[in-house]
C-alpha cells in the first residue's frame, strides 16, 4: 500500500513539474513576441553599415597628407630646414617608413618636396617647394586669427564636461581638430585667467583646465542643433511641434528605410531630452524616459562636439577621451551606427585602424558647405598632394646629373666599341654591319631609359584613379 501511494506520489510531482514547464516556456514566448513588437516602434541598436564613398575618398587623401605632414615636420626640425637624401632612410625610419620606402615617396610629391644638388658639397638635399612653404604660412597665420573663436570652443568644451573641468592632456591630443595652436597651454589657457585655470589634482596627479566663470553666458549654451532647426523652421516652415527636437537627418545613398524603421524615427525625432549644457545630476536617472532621454542627449552632445571642430570632423579615439566627462555610451562606434542619417563613421586612412566621425550635414559633395580659413588652408596642402608630378618643374641640374650618368655610360661602351673596331679595322674587317649594331645598341639603351620612367609615372597616376574612385 506505501509503495502504491508513494508511486502515486510521484506521477502527480512530474505533472506539476511539466505544466510548471509549459506555463513559464509560454510565459517566455509572450515576453518574446512584446518584446518583438516593441522593436517595431524602437530603434534598431544594430543597424546595417552603409559607405558613403564622398567621406571614404575624403579620408583616402588625408592618409596621404599625414603622412607629408611627418615629412614636413621632419624637414622643419633640421639644421637650415634641408636634409640630407643620404640620412633620409635613417631618420624616416623613426617616423614609421619602411626601408627605402621613403626616397620613392617623395619624389611622388615633387609639389611638396623639393630634391636638389648643394652648390658646394655636391651632394643631394630634399627641401619643401616654394608652395608648400607658402601653405604653411598661411595655415600659421589662419590659425593665429581665428584664436578668439578657439577661447569660444573651449569654453563651450568645458561647459559640455560634467564637473567643468577637462584633463590637459586629453584637450592636448585633440588640439588640432579643435583649432587650438600646439602652444595652447600659455597662448590660449594662461592668456586667458578670467576663463580658465590650470591646476593638479592630488588622487592622480594629472593636469587639469578649469572653466571658472560664477555664471555661464546664455549665448554660449545654444547648441549649433537648435541654430539649425530655427533656420529650418524659417526657411521651410515645418511644424514647431515636429521640429522642437529633431535632428538634420541625411541617409547615405543605398541605405534601406522600411515603414516600421520609418516610424521609429519619427518617434525618436519627437522625444524631448536635456541639452548637453544643462545640469544633470539633479535628476532621477533610473527611469525608462529618462534613459531615453540620456540617450538622445548623447547624441546632440555628439552633434555639438562635432560642431565645435574645425573641419566638421573628429577620430573616434579622441571622441572616447571625453566619454566619461560628458556621460557618453561605452559603444561609442555601435552607439554612432544608430544613427547613420547624422553621423558618419568613415575606417579609410590608417588600414582600418583609425575610425573618423563626419558631421553630414555639414558636408556636400565631400566639401564642407561653411569653409573656415584654417580649413581652407588645411586643403591648400591636399591640392598639392594630389596634382599630377608630371606637371612639376623638376630641377634641370638632376636632370643633367642623370643625363650626364648616362652619357658616360655609354661613351665608355662606345670607347671600347671604336677600339674593337679599329683593331678589326687593321686586320681588314668591314665596318658597315658594325655600325648598324652601334645604332641599334644606343636605340635599346635609350628605349630602355624612357620605358622605365613612363611606367612609374603610370603606376603612379594608376594608384591615384584607384583611390579615388574607392
Amino acid at each position: 500500500m506505501r509503495v502504491f501511494v508513494s508511486y502515486g506520489a510521484n506521477i502527480f510531482k512530474r505533472r506539476t513539474q511539466t505544466q510548471h514547464k509549459i506555463s513559464s516556456s509560454l510565459t517566455l514566448c509572450m515576453i518574446n513576441s512584446t518584446r518583438e513588437m516593441s522593436q517595431s516602434t524602437a530603434i534598431p541598436k544594430k543597424l546595417q553599415r552603409v559607405r558613403d564613398h564622398g567621406y571614404d575618398n575624403y579620408m583616402e587623401v588625408e592618409k596621404k597628407m599625414r603622412k607629408v605632414l611627418k615629412f614636413q615636420d621632419l624637414i622643419l626640425t633640421q639644421l637650415n630646414q634641408t636634409l640630407p637624401i643620404s640620412r633620409l632612410d635613417t631618420l624616416a625610419r623613426r617616423i614609421g617608413f619602411k626601408q627605402l620606402e621613403a626616397g620613392a615617396f617623395i619624389l611622388k610629391f615633387p609639389h611638396v618636396f623639393e630634391v636638389y644638388e648643394h652648390p658646394v658639397q655636391r651632394i643631394l638635399f630634399c627641401r619643401l617647394t616654394r608652395k608648400a612653404v607658402l601653405q604653411i604660412e598661411q595655415e600659421r597665420e589662419a590659425l593665429i586669427a581665428q584664436i578668439p573663436d578657439a577661447v569660444t570652443r573651449l569654453r563651450k568644451l568645458l561647459m559640455m564636461s560634467n564637473t567643468g573641468r577637462l584633463r590637459l592632456e586629453h584637450v592636448r591630443i585633440a588640439r588640432s581638430a579643435f583649432g587650438l595652436p600646439d602652444d595652447f597651454e600659455y597662448s590660449v589657457v594662461l592668456r586667458y585667467p578670467q576663463y580658465f585655470r590650470l591646476f593638479d589634482a592630488k588622487e592622480t596627479r594629472n593636469k587639469y583646465i578649469e572653466l571658472v566663470e560664477r555664471e555661464r553666458d546664455r549665448n554660449l549654451t545654444v547648441c549649433a542643433i537648435e541654430k539649425a532647426r530655427e533656420r529650418e523652421y524659417r526657411l521651410k516652415g515645418i511644424d514647431a511641434e515636429d521640429i522642437r527636437f529633431s535632428f538634420i537627418i541625411n541617409f547615405p545613398p543605398g541605405f534601406k528605410i522600411g515603414k516600421y524603421f520609418r516610424i521609429a524615427m519619427w518617434k525618436w525625432q519627437r522625444l524631448p531630452y536635456w541639452s548637453p549644457y544643462e545640469d544633470v545630476s539633479g535628476y532621477d536617472l533610473r527611469s525608462i524616459e529618462a534613459q531615453k532621454r540620456m540617450e538622445k542627449r548623447a547624441v546632440a552632445t555628439i552633434h555639438e562636439l562635432l560642431s565645435l571642430t574645425v573641419e566638421k570632423k573628429i577620430t573616434l579615439e579622441r571622441i572616447a577621451h571625453f566619454r566619461m566627462a560628458m556621460n557618453l555610451p561605452k559603444k561609442l562606434k555601435d552607439f554612432l551606427l544608430q544613427h547613420q542619417g547624422i553621423f558618419y563613421v568613415s575606417t579609410r586612412g590608417n588600414h582600418g585602424k583609425l575610425h573618423t566621425v563626419f558631421l553630414r550635414e555639414a558636408y556636400r559633395k565631400g566639401e564642407l558647405i561653411e569653409p573656415n580659413d584654417l580649413y581652407l588652408a588645411r586643403r591648400k596642402l591636399a591640392e598639392l598632394v594630389l596634382l599630377s608630378p608630371r606637371k612639376a618643374k623638376v630641377d634641370r641640374e638632376l636632370v643633367g646629373i642623370r643625363r650626364s650618368r648616362e652619357m658616360d655610360e655609354m661613351g665608355q661602351i662606345r670607347r671600347g666599341y671604336v677600339e674593337k673596331v679599329y683593331e678589326d679595322f687593321k686586320g681588314g674587317n668591314s665596318l658597315g654591319p658594325e655600325g648598324d649594331a652601334e645604332d641599334d645598341l644606343s636605340s635599346d639603351i635609350g628605349s630602355d631609359v624612357d620605358s622605365d620612367i613612363g611606367d612609374e609615372d603610370d603606376d603612379f597616376e594608376d594608384n591615384e584613379s584607384v583611390q579615388r574612385t574607392s
